[in-house]
């Protein structure tokens, strides 16, 4: 019971960030685009995607409720059904006109170039943090060594 609470309070908190997030980014687009107020319908889009993409997240790469999972299956986990949701709000919450196939390409193919850049982001990130840590471990396990003799 202890661990659901704990994962109840890491996904509402990030869903909280993600969520202020979407609403700065949101706004700074509207200002661009000459808007002064965010519609309460498109802070209500924002929240369901914030709510439900934070547990999409937490269920395709942290062990809370998919223990083993390769990477690769947990990234299919997570953009398949991300997308759907993105996709059912923006033709219920009308992000823009449904009809027109055009705009749905540039929907589909903006979400295609994020997800990569940012799978490939992360991917280099985690690259070099690994290295440094490894480099903190080797100097860890030398130091222990040099202090045993």
């Amino acid at each position: 019971m202890k661990n659901f609470f704990n994962a109840v309070l890491e996904w509402k908190s990030a869903a909280a960030l993600i969520f202020s997030a979407s609403v700065i980014i949101c706004a700074i687009i509207m200002i661009f685009l000459g808007e002064t107020m965010i519609s309460i319908t498109v802070l209500a889009s924002l929240l369901i995607v914030s709510g439900i993409g934070t547990f999409l997240q937490q269920l395709a790469f942290t062990d809370n409720i998919i223990k083993k999972m390769h990477y690769s299956l947990r990234m299919i986990v997570f953009a398949i059904p991300f997308f759907l949701l993105l996709a059912a709000n923006a033709w219920f919450f009308q992000w823009f006109i449904a009809d027109d196939s055009t705009l749905w390409l540039l929907f589909s193919g903006i979400y295609l170039v994020v997800f990569i850049g940012g799978t490939v982001s992360f991917e280099i990130y985690f690259h070099f943090m690994g290295k440094k840590y490894d480099g903190l471990l080797g100097q860890y396990r030398k130091q222990r060594d040099l202090d045993k003799s």
